[in-house]
């Protein structure tokens, strides 16, 4: 199970601009520059939860199995249906407003968030360490 695991933030790539395209207040923005996120993801087999721990406390779980549509729910609070896929040993997800890809590599846990504005892609690239 490569995902199953705690992993931490090491650097953001695009933050700025990925945050500003998704409508993100500025204020919330500067917290999350430098926060060193922690995502938790428990894996068996094809189910998933994966929990990410945000300044404040905050934190968002979600549940799902690959292939099979589920509620999941974004930092801000926003409800959507998805189903997850994954393409070789990436995971994929069309949330709302942009698409996730999530993969191991070198032993990183790797999230490429792509939106799409006006004079292209916009795309955020978190890499974490496991701890």
């Amino acid at each position: 199970m490569a995902y199953s695991g705690k992993w931490e933030t090491e650097t953001q790539e695009g933050y700025d601009d990925f945050c500003k395209l998704l409508g993100i207040p500025a204020d919330v923005m500067e917290k999350g520059r430098d926060y060193k996120l922690v995502t938790e993801v428990v894996q068996n087999g094809d189910e998933f939860s994966w929990t990410q721990h945000y300044p404040a406390n905050h934190s968002v779980t979600n549940k799902f199995v690959i292939g099979k549509e589920c509620d999941m729910e974004t930092i801000g609070g926003k409800k959507f249906k998805a189903t997850v896929t994954m393409e070789g040993e990436k995971l994929r997800t069309q949330f709302p407003n942009y698409n996730h890809i999530v993969e191991i590599s070198g032993g990183k846990l790797i999230e490429t968030s792509t939106a799409i504005s006006a004079k292209g892609p916009v795309v955020l690239i978190r890499t974490s360490k496991k701890i």
